[in-house]
């Protein structure tokens, strides 16, 4: 391993780095091409929504996956964790590979395996091909920094900030969309229409991209590191596979702790590897950098408290009070009670730009930290009527929102151009691992209140106020940050 270290298997790629000029690269550009730069933001927008659904879709169909699928639980499990599992390893790999040779290339691979993922979907119940399909899936998480990355690159400056903050928005839209919009379908079709849908948009999104975005010019060439994608898919596979798996085999299972132990060790041979490696596949210096570490931090506890809106009161709304606290509604009806947090994301992303914009990268994250502690505040409240129920969602999705919208214009103010899609390729990467430890938290935390078949009001609070800890810390993060975001990188 440590020679390994020292003399590192990479691939060459060609050098094609326009990056000296990139301000007479912008203007030609624009001006040769400013007909089809209209449909790069729509395009990406949808995308990022569907690759959000997918991550999401599975969710209300898995009670019902064993029986569908005659597989045990355990096995029907994977079909959510092989998802958001090679999400996580594909974002990283996929957004390194976008700066080095091609950010169109490697999104329209990213809507192709998505696409191909869903059919498989479709046209099978066997849980083998449809765990393969899911994984494909969740190369679809890579969707969302490449096409922060594109439109950095397509769009006149003046409009960079706010088409960016509001593609960031769309991981939340989606993932607040995609619970109603799989219950809705398998409510009143087969299970396997959802994917037919699914498969559908897929094709039309690739068909598009293919015809309306253009490859870029701006490429930094060189090597890939392969040995830092090995590793850093090692260093990952040990770590989230016992998070999302911990409740099943144990918190203290050999297992678990022999995999947490070699996910240490990987992660150190990988850092000490990153760091001697003239082109590493994560620049740890310049992630080290304050304006740099203060984002990904912030993208970590805020990928945990945005999921718990979500996760915890999904099963709050359908639990039995019968047995415990409860509201007793449908997946349909619970799901439908969660469609405020879409509308809050739609309309309070703009005003998150313009917030950021105007005020500050700084002051709009203190802001959606506010309204993340006082969602997550009202959340806590025990016995509460359904209304309270979905205004604490509403409140917390602005926050989220608020979030969301201000990472990437950090992250692209902060590194050189030429890292624009590896770098908010990590901080999405943080997300999804945040969102990871979120399930298997409130999971744990919600076992150890379960009494008589039901969880305790008890139960429910603890993990709300788990959520709202993270909000503080959002919210303390946020003095780390620049009084006002500067936008060098874009010059």
């Amino acid at each position: 391993m440590a020679h390994a270290s020292v003399l590192p298997l990479r691939i060459r790629f060609p050098r094609t780095n326009r990056l000296s000029s990139p301000a007479v690269t912008r203007s030609e550009r624009l001006a040769r091409h400013g007909g089809s730069s209209r449909f790069v933001f729509p395009i990406l927008a949808v995308g990022a929504v569907f690759q959000a659904i997918m991550q999401t879709v599975m969710v209300p169909l898995l009670p019902s996956m064993p029986a569908l699928t005659g597989a045990s639980v355990t096995a029907v499990s994977w079909l959510l964790t092989t998802t958001l599992l090679v999400g996580a390893i594909m974002t990283p790999i996929f957004g390194r590979l976008a700066d080095m040779i091609g950010k169109k290339r490697m999104l329209v691979t990213a809507f192709a395996l998505m696409t191909l993922g869903s059919l498989i979907c479709a046209l099978t119940s066997n849980i083998g091909l449809l765990i393969v399909a899911r994984g494909l899936q969740g190369a679809g998480a890579a969707v969302l920094p490449i096409g922060m990355s594109i439109l950095r690159d397509e769009l006149p400056r003046e409009r960079v900030d706010r088409a960016v903050a509001v593609l960031s928005a769309t991981l939340g839209i989606g993932t607040a969309v995609g619970i109603p919009f799989a219950a809705t379908i398998v409510e009143f079709a087969d299970w396997h229409v959802l994917f037919w849908v699914t498969t559908a948009i897929g094709a039309g999104v690739l068909a598009a991209a293919v015809v309306f975005i253009r490859e870029s010019r701006t490429r930094t060439g060189g090597r890939f590191d392969a040995v830092g994608a090995v590793g850093l898919t090692g260093a990952l596979v040990c770590l989230l596979v016992p998070i999302t798996q911990g409740g099943t085999w144990g918190w203290t299972s050999p297992a678990v702790l022999t995999m947490f132990t070699t996910a240490v060790v990987l992660f150190l041979l990988w850092g000490l590897q990153q760091l001697r490696n003239g082109n590493p596949l994560v620049d740890l210096r310049v992630s080290a950098k304050r304006t740099v570490l203060a984002p990904h931090l912030v993208a970590l506890v805020v990928g945990f408290a945005f999921y718990g809106n979500t996760l915890i009161t999904t099963q709050l709304l359908q639990a039995s009070p019968e047995n415990g606290a409860g509201y007793g509604l449908t997946i349909l009806q619970a799901a439908l009670c969660q469609l405020p947090a879409s509308f809050a994301m739609m309309i309070f992303a703009l005003v998150a730009a313009r917030v950021s914009d105007r005020f500050g990268a700084r002051a709009a994250m203190f802001a959606g930290a506010l309204f993340l502690i006082a969602g997550y505040a009202v959340h806590a409240v025990p016995d509460k009527p359904v209304w309270t129920v979905v205004t604490a969602v509403f409140i917390a999705a602005i926050g989220t929102t608020f979030v969301y919208c201000t990472l990437p214009l950090l992250i692209l103010g902060a590194v050189p151009a030429s890292q624009n899609a590896a770098a908010n390729g990590v901080n999405v990467l943080l997300r999804t691992v945040g969102s990871t430890v979120c399930s298997a938290a409130v999971a744990s935390i919600l076992a150890a209140y379960t009494l008589s078949g039901g969880v305790s009001a008890a139960g429910f609070t603890l993990a709300y106020l788990v959520c709202g800890g993270c909000a503080v810390i959002v919210f303390a993060a946020a003095f780390a940050l620049p009084a006002r975001g500067r936008r060098s990188s874009l010059t």
